[in-house]
């Protein structure tokens, strides 16, 4: 899987993965992250999610990485925003008031122009990428956040019954990517109604990661 399957994804307009509510998770557990007013949270991997649109309205400064052009364009029209748009190493900077959204290759994101974060919100990015690109991703986000805590949502089920992504993510996974940098605290395991996309069984792990 690389780049590829994204674009042609977000080109075709084949966005199942793109929720149409603010998810359900960040409201009941966003409260276990220790967070001022006015917080930066970065969501790597945001496509144009509405928990973004969500976070804005709570007064929540919000960073975000997408490899979809189209994905941001459309989540600033959505958002009613005119983005300012440059140039930032390999990488497309969309800003606006509070927003700031880096198009490309996450990898080409550096800790200096992402900018100091208070906690990353990662549902959607871990599951995303498959096997062997998940050590590379999680050492890359801890360090260009400077080891931010993280509230972290992954999906479990039994990977021979259904191809990802969104990936299976055990907990032995989630402490090999990240237990020698972080506190780790299961927070809940919720089953996933009906399972995953209908075809077998799945869960919900909540985690959120504290720095030592």
């Amino acid at each position: 899987m690389d780049a590829s399957f994204w674009h042609r994804k977000w080109a075709a307009n084949e966005i199942g993965f793109h929720e149409s509510t603010v998810n359900p998770l960040l409201l009941k557990y966003i409260e276990a992250l220790t967070l001022a007013q006015g917080s930066r949270i970065f969501l790597p991997l945001c496509g144009k999610s509405l928990d973004i649109h969500w976070l804005l309205s709570q007064g929540y400064r919000v960073a975000g990485a997408e490899l979809s052009e189209i994905a941001i364009e459309q989540l600033f029209a959505e958002l009613n925003l005119t983005p300012d748009i440059s140039t930032v190493g390999e990488l497309r900077h969309y800003s606006a008031k509070n927003l700031d959204i880096f198009v490309g290759d996450i990898f080409d994101l550096t800790g200096e122009a992402l900018g100091q974060i208070d906690a990353i919100y990662d549902r959607a990015a871990l599951v995303a990428l498959p096997q062997e690109t998940r050590l590379r991703y999680s050492a890359h986000l801890a360090a260009i956040s400077d080891l931010a805590q993280q509230l972290l949502i992954c999906f479990e089920y039994d990977q021979s019954l259904q191809d990802g992504p969104p990936f299976s993510i055990s907990d032995e996974e989630v402490r090999q990517h990240y237990g020698k940098l972080y506190a780790l605290t299961l927070l809940a395991r919720i089953d996933v109604p009906g399972g995953l996309k209908g075809k077998c069984p799945a869960h919900e792990n909540i985690w959120v990661l504290s720095k030592y």
